[in-house]
């Protein structure tokens, strides 16, 4: 594997989430709340990362413990997901149950733009993980 990008995340209290980066390059972001302040913070992260994206890579977004999942959340995920920069990005996002990623898909398949990035939304963490693992000429 090559040297991975620096992480550039530090735990910031009341926001609702953490990151890691995993053994293939991407990061795990583990969320427990999607306030807007967990939201903005978020967003502004994520876009930073996408400004250095020079290769493919996969990151998994673990949302199984929040329960209710705004509209504004999905929205905002959207709109990070459909910038150009995000082409070479798997996602795979897990959450709690079924409801949730209806309602999510149905929030999403609303946007005006296309996503740039591949995604796919799991409630198995273990179906998500073997998505990801595919080679990444496989996208999506």
């Amino acid at each position: 594997m090559t040297d991975s990008k620096p992480l550039n995340w530090t735990p910031i209290p009341g926001v609702g989430y953490t990151v890691i980066r995993r053994g293939d390059g991407g990061m795990t972001l583990t969320f427990t709340d999607l306030s807007n302040t967990t939201m903005a913070h978020w967003h502004e992260f994520a876009l930073e990362h996408l400004l250095g994206s020079d290769r493919r890579t996969r990151n998994l977004y673990d949302l199984r413990a929040v329960k209710d999942i705004p509209e504004a959340a999905v929205r905002m995920a959207v709109d990070a997901n459909s910038d150009p920069s995000a082409r070479n990005i798997r996602v795979a996002v897990v959450v709690a149950d079924q409801s949730v990623a209806d309602a999510i898909r149905k929030v999403a398949a609303l946007a005006e733009t296309g996503l740039a990035s591949a995604i796919k939304i799991f409630t198995d963490i273990n179906e998500a993980e073997a998505w990801l693992a595919r080679p990444l000429d496989q996208i999506p």
